[in-house]
């Protein structure tokens, strides 16, 4: 079935009927955005009519910038926990208490929304009796649950890179005399940098998708895009929601096609200055000051 870099006719047609599967109902609701009548089943001609609608309506554009936002914030905070979260479950697998650690950091991804939704739903309510804060759930509530959903993802993300990642170069600036904090920033910040921003990208889609725990968390004055979107198809079909759709299908696959470009891009160039390397290509560093060699500790090679 398989030969060599060449697909069998039936894995190809496997594919091909897969891939269809998956994008002709993409493809169908941006078709419909474009209909000029009210029914997103029945075809009345082309027009722009509903997209001018969607920017008019205020409801939707406010959930819209308000999922933006806790989408960036909980991404942000996520990727800062789960570096660090990542970066000690990879280093330091030996401690009082790392089985423990290990599956409270995996529990958000395998524990069922509505259970995660209900339980800091309750932690809320216990504070707020407890120290008046916070006053209301809203944004700051919606925050925190996001950010506990992401974190988990980011840190088995950067944790899979810190555990293939080659610690020659850590131990070669161990040598020299850099301390663990500045190898940290300097040499093993860089070379998970796509992992992290790997992490960032799926915090951002799932804080943009997540639905049930902001349900939980959220209060009047604090819908959610797909809240917004949950409660308009629960009365009807909204060409409006077609219409906002399609621009979110735009604005991911530019997202994702920029995102593919990039990395591909600086994986050709690390491929490339390791075969320059490796033919003797690459320039000739300077040789390091008088003393520097010495820098190492005793006993290190």
């Amino acid at each position: 079935m398989y030969n060599g870099n060449k697909l069998s006719p039936f894995l190809k047609g496997v594919l091909v009927v897969g891939f269809l599967f998956l994008y002709i109902p993409i493809l169908s609701l941006i078709v419909y955005s474009f209909n000029e009548s009210k029914l997103v089943t029945l075809w009345g001609g082309f027009s722009l009519r509903w997209y001018a609608s969607l920017f008019e309506n205020e409801q939707i554009i406010s959930a819209v910038w308000l999922s933006i936002r806790i989408a960036l914030a909980s991404a942000t905070a996520a990727v800062v926990l789960g570096t660090i979260a990542g970066f000690v479950s990879a280093r330091f697998k030996r401690f009082r208490g790392s089985t423990l650690f290990a599956g409270m950091l995996t529990a958000p991804m395998v524990m069922p929304e509505v259970i995660t939704g209900l339980s800091m739903l309750l932690l809320f309510i216990s504070l707020q009796q407890l120290t008046g804060y916070p006053s209301e759930r809203g944004f700051f509530t919606i925050w925190v649950g996001h950010t506990t959903l992401c974190m988990a993802y980011v840190a088995v993300v950067v944790r899979s890179r810190l555990v293939e990642m080659d610690k020659s170069l850590e131990e070669a600036a161990m040598d020299l005399g850099a301390r663990p904090f500045k190898i940290f920033f300097v040499i093993t910040l860089p070379l998970i940098s796509q992992a992290i921003a790997s992490g960032f990208l799926l915090s951002i889609t799932l804080s943009l998708d997540d639905l049930v725990t902001t349900a939980f968390l959220s209060g009047p004055g604090s819908t959610t895009l797909p809240q917004v979107i949950f409660s308009k198809v629960r009365l009807g079909l909204n060409p409006e929601i077609n219409a906002l759709a399609s621009i979110t299908v735009l604005i991911v696959g530019i997202f994702v096609i920029l995102a593919n470009y990039l990395m591909l891009n600086s994986q050709r160039k690390r491929e490339r200055a390791i075969a320059e390397a490796m033919r003797g290509d690459a320039p000739v560093l300077p040789s390091p000051p008088v003393g520097v060699e010495g820098m190492g500790r005793p006993g290190r090679a």
